[in-house]
């Protein structure tokens, strides 16, 4: 058995050229999506990245190999804080709730305002370079999701598997809203859209001669 003195050891704080190097990268990126989603992924050039970032080119190629590596150190940035809000739900919560309650939590990390997280959805689901990057990004956020629900599933018979299947429908879910979203160009706020459209599975599941398509 460790000592609590050890236990209870700081984690040592990174040194000043860690964070510097933190700094820049988190510069990179989000000096990256501010351009993607303005002009364009593919009409956006590494040098105008570094330019804005205020670094040179060789950094840049130092940190990230890619431009698609840049969006999907941004997509690991949106699975992180997935993973938390889920983490934080009570043991206790329904695993449905809890799930939605992740994924409503999460939209207020992808962007400050309405208008950037408009434009950064559009990007990564509406770009064909971007494909490979929203499917990676689903995939970590199905594992982040199954691992986290099985708490919240109280039947022990077949839990890592209720858990998986909860996980992909509620991505299904979760990119349904983002699809009708893109359809209404962003005019209503992305919260209400998710809850409805989980409301409206949760229809369908149960009685779907009573969900109407036209609602």
């Amino acid at each position: 058995m460790k000592p609590t003195a050890a236990l209870d050891a700081p984690i040592p704080r990174p040194g000043l050229r860690e964070r510097k190097q933190a700094r820049v990268r988190d510069t990179l990126i989000a000096e990256a999506m501010r351009l993607f989603s303005a002009q364009g992924y593919d009409q956006t050039t590494v040098d105008e990245i570094a330019d804005a970032a205020e670094v040179s080119r060789r950094t840049l190629f130092r940190m990230f190999a890619t431009k698609a590596d840049i969006v999907l150190a941004w997509t690991r940035g949106m699975t992180q804080a997935l993973t938390e809000a889920l983490a934080d739900c009570p043991a206790d919560m329904p695993p449905a709730e809890a799930m939605m309650h992740a994924f409503t939590a999460l939209v207020p990390h992808i962007a400050a305002n309405r208008h950037d997280t408009y434009a950064f959805v559009y990007l990564i689901e509406k770009t064909p370079s971007l494909q490979s990057v929203s499917l990676q990004k689903y995939g970590k956020w199905e594992d982040c999701l199954a691992e986290g629900l099985t708490k919240h599933i109280t039947e022990r018979k077949n839990r890592k598997t209720a858990a998986r299947l909860m996980a992909r429908g509620g991505i299904a879910i979760f990119r349904t809203a983002l699809d009708e979203w893109i359809r209404l160009r962003g005019r209503p706020a992305l919260v209400p859209l998710l809850q409805k459209t989980y409301a409206l599975q949760a229809i369908l599941w149960s009685q779907p001669d009573q969900a109407n398509p036209d609602d």
